[in-house]
């Protein structure tokens, strides 16, 4: 109401809207039952319905309040009351969040095989994730990892076939996914919201795949995609403008790294072959006679714009589209420990860029910058984590 003074506490000034007072509000509530409780926050007692913000702001202000906390404090709202609860572990609220634009990047990483952290680099926090199941086949055999909507999703192989092991970020719970049409690995992949297109790879037989499977991860089903018009396997792929690419890799019947790429229209269905795609070195040549165990390509694309990590050469180059060619726009942070590529990770985290590394013996650091047209790359340090210097798998999850 106009004219009233706010809480004490409140956000300074006059100007303080009903939605900053009920934001204040919530963050007082955790405050104090972190406090309470020692920051035990899994032992918090569940309030009375008589406390819910929605029975005083309305619903309406309350939510909207909600989808603009960190995501980092869900876990802690979702313990508050019961109405907190079934929002958030009901996924409501991240629907919301897609709705109004709101999103939060966080980047989800393994130095070993069965363990995860998350990294939130707007707040500069970590969390470990739970350990994944014990299936010690599992454990040692390669893995793929892909973040779609609200989930994690770890491809692997089993003692009979492969196997995917899902994380949901609304239970922290792993937990067995559904099996693709086609199992594979070695695959190229991207997602978009709640879609992940997956295309290429190899079968459990060996046998390089043109096929492709998109996921949806509100209905946890795969379906069959269109094949491409070349198989290839360790490829890699990436959303841009509406549509999946594939690029690089290795062809059938040969171990030449294929030049080309492939465009998927979501909406025709249809691929389109995309000539002479794949990056050149500093020389103008294309590495064709890459050898067999050479890492998939390191793309990313920030604010709709692809990039390619070039590790060999300590250089970022940047894919003009319309000329179908690459520019160098800069170096990379800092050479890291790789073997042919393994165990490091170019990923796109909204419009900034981020680069992962393991440096002396036990070290990981992720670096960030944001690029700009006509300025050559500036890397900042985020952070640096005490683990084993070899990042076996990573990806960005937004929402």
């Amino acid at each position: 109401m106009a004219g009233r003074d706010g809480p004490a506490g409140a956000p300074a000034g006059s100007g303080a809207t009903r939605l900053e007072v009920c934001i204040h509000n919530i963050h007082s509530m955790m405050e104090h039952s972190r406090n309470q409780h020692n920051g035990e926050e899994e032992e918090l007692v569940l309030l009375n319905d008589s406390s819910l913000l929605s029975h005083q702001l309305g619903r309406d202000l309350s939510m909207n309040c909600l989808i603009r906390c960190s995501r980092f404090d869900y876990a802690t709202l979702a313990l508050l009351n019961k109405d907190f609860h079934s929002l958030i572990k009901s996924g409501l609220l991240y629907r919301l969040r897609r709705k109004a634009n709101i999103v939060e990047y966080w980047v989800y990483y393994s130095c070993s095989h069965l363990e995860w952290e998350a990294f939130d680099p707007n707040g500069g926090r970590w969390m470990k994730l739970p350990k994944m199941p014990l299936n010690e086949f599992f454990q040692s055999s390669d893995k793929e990892s892909l973040a779609v909507g609200t989930e994690l999703l770890v491809f692997g192989r089993d003692v009979m076939s492969p196997i995917i092991y899902k994380y949901n970020i609304l239970t922290n719970i792993w937990s067995l996914g559904m099996s693709m049409n086609t199992p594979r690995c070695l695959f190229a992949s991207a997602s978009h919201h709640e879609l992940a297109f997956i295309a290429g790879g190899c079968d459990p037989m060996g046998n390089i795949l043109s096929s492709a499977e998109l996921y949806n991860s509100e209905t946890e089903k795969f379906e069959i995609l269109p094949s491409m018009n070349k198989a290839r396997k360790l490829c890699s792929g990436f959303f841009m403008d509406g549509k999946f690419y594939v690029i690089g890799g290795i062809g059938d019947g040969d171990m030449m790294q294929l030049t080309c790429g492939e465009e998927f229209n979501p909406i025709t269905k249809t691929w389109k072959p995309i000539p002479d795609m794949l990056p050149r070195r500093i020389d103008g040549v294309v590495n064709v006679t890459a050898p067999p165990n050479k890492a998939p390509p390191l793309v990313a694309v920030a604010n709709n714009i692809l990039y390619a990590a070039d590790y060999g050469e300590q250089v970022v180059r940047r894919y003009e589209k319309e000329q179908n060619s690459w520019v160098i726009v800069g170096g990379l942070p800092e050479r890291m420990a790789t073997v042919n590529g393994w165990g490091l990770a170019f990923r796109a985290c909204g419009d900034n860029l981020i680069f992962i590394g393991g440096v002396g013996g036990r070290m990981v650091k992720i670096y960030s910058c944001i690029p700009q047209q006509g300025e050559a790359l500036q890397w900042n340090l985020l952070a640096s984590n005490e683990s084993r210097n070899f990042v076996f798998n990573c990806t960005v999850m937004g929402c």
